[in-house]
């Protein structure tokens, strides 16, 4: 264990990487409940579905730890998730299985500027500045998913977003929930978000929050999308718009992930590269094909890594120990969906206070260097995109670099993304 992922080296050991995994897992479980019912949108089997998901979840995640040694965990990506049932399925009337084979053939691009180095390039090519903005920027969008979740931020008709009624029990539990959270890591507890979470949880049962749906069942058949995806058919049919929209988006979401999630690890170098990124870039995309193989959507990197890096995950074990708990997930679903969302949703506010820090980095006498970043921090909440968060940030950068004399600052990476993104946004 040492030799494959190096604790000592990192400062960690193996039972505070075991908690990390289980920290990350608990606030990413909800997808295995999630992604089944977006999926089922699109037609596929629920069942399938299900175990396609957390199959996806766990050989991606295995991946990206023995691979690249990182704390990330990967999963069907929310958001591409929607896009693929209700945009390309049902918006476009495209057949669920040829939209599975334009998964994979994003995957399989995705994969190929992986092996080129070509992503690592565009990575390692962004500003620190901006780095710092997408770190803080997936903070808040943690942050506006978890207070959703909470029930404290609500939509608004006239304002878009506005307070919930804090008098619902299930907040004043999250409340309560999140102040827990942060008490315990204030005293240096070990495990705080995973002990936050699980006596949330249990708060909830005498209000009949939280509801034991039992312990153990057998997983439902596969064969319903297993090896359904149609590849000839996304050929056929010319959806190269589609192949590039997965493709783009993935890319976007990838790389702000592992940038906000590796920086906050402390693996980042002082330069602002990432080590390892190459192997980190093939896993991920991997996954993507795998999950396109198992008949799910898109699997990426998760945000909801952070939770592990702050329970102190600093290797792959604990990507490796997410992926093992998945697979128990195969087993154990009826007790993995039993934590509520109203459990797990404070852990994703108290890491975007954490993740919001990387602010402080910037230099805030040079208006190019922090107005960009705060562009990208600001609009990833707000657009609900990181993808979006992304783009706007890296315009803005090329922009404002250029407008005050200094484009040779403007790295060809980020002239590469920004007109993507521009390109990107004229077709919506």
């Amino acid at each position: 264990m040492e030799r494959l992922f190096h604790l000592s080296e990192r400062g960690t050991d193996p039972r505070t990487e075991i908690l990390a995994g289980l920290s990350t897992f608990l606030t990413m479980a909800y997808i295995v409940v999630v992604n089944p019912s977006i999926m089922a949108a699109a037609g596929i089997n629920a069942g399938a579905a299900f175990v396609a998901t957390c199959l996806a979840a766990a050989i991606g995640s295995m991946l990206m730890g023995v691979i690249a040694n990182f704390p990330i965990a990967l999963a069907p990506g929310m958001g591409l998730n929607a896009y693929f049932a209700f945009a390309v399925v049902q918006g476009m009337g495209v057949p669920w299985q040829v939209a599975l084979g334009a998964v994979f053939l994003s995957g399989l691009l995705f994969f190929a500027v992986s092996v080129l180095k070509v992503r690592e390039w565009l990575v390692n090519g962004i500003p620190l500045s901006l780095k710092f903005g997408i770190a803080a920027g997936i903070g808040f969008f943690l942050g506006l998913i978890g207070l959703r979740g909470m029930g404290i931020v609500v939509d608004h008709p006239a304002t878009l977003v506005g307070l919930g009624p804090l008098g619902v029990t299930s907040t004043l539990l999250s409340c309560a929930g999140f102040l827990l959270m942060a008490g315990l890591a204030a005293r240096g507890v070990p495990g705080s978000i995973v002990l936050g979470i699980i006596i949330t949880a249990l708060a909830g049962i005498p209000f009949g929050l939280t509801t034991f749906q039992g312990i153990a069942s057998m997983p439902p058949s596969l064969a319903p999308t297993f090896l359904q995806l149609d590849i000839p058919g996304a050929i056929g049919l010319g959806i190269t718009g589609i192949v590039f929209t997965f493709f783009i988006v993935d890319l976007l979401d990838n790389t702000g992930t592992l940038i906000g999630t590796v920086h906050r690890a402390g693996l980042m170098q002082k330069d602002g590269t990432v080590p390892n990124l190459g192997r980190a870039l093939v896993a991920d995309s991997a996954g993507a094909m795998m999950g396109a193989v198992l008949g799910t959507s898109t699997t990426v990197s998760y945000i909801e890594s952070a939770a592990g890096i702050q329970a102190g995950g600093r290797t792959g074990l604990t990507a490796v120990t997410v992926g093992v708990l998945f697979m128990l997930a195969l087993f154990l679903a009826p007790l993995a969906t039993s934590i509520p969302g109203f459990a797990t949703a404070p852990a994703l506010v108290f890491v975007a206070c954490l993740m919001a820090k990387s602010l402080q980095e910037l230099d805030w006498e040079d208006a190019t260097d922090y107005m960009p970043a705060i562009v990208t921090a600001i609009t990833m909440p707000f657009t609900f995109s990181i993808a979006t968060g992304i783009g706007l940030g890296f315009i803005t950068h090329a922009g404002v670099k250029t407008l005050a004399g200094k484009p040779g600052e403007v790295h060809g990476a980020v002239w590469l993304i920004a007109g993507l993104s521009a390109v990107k946004f004229a077709l919506l």
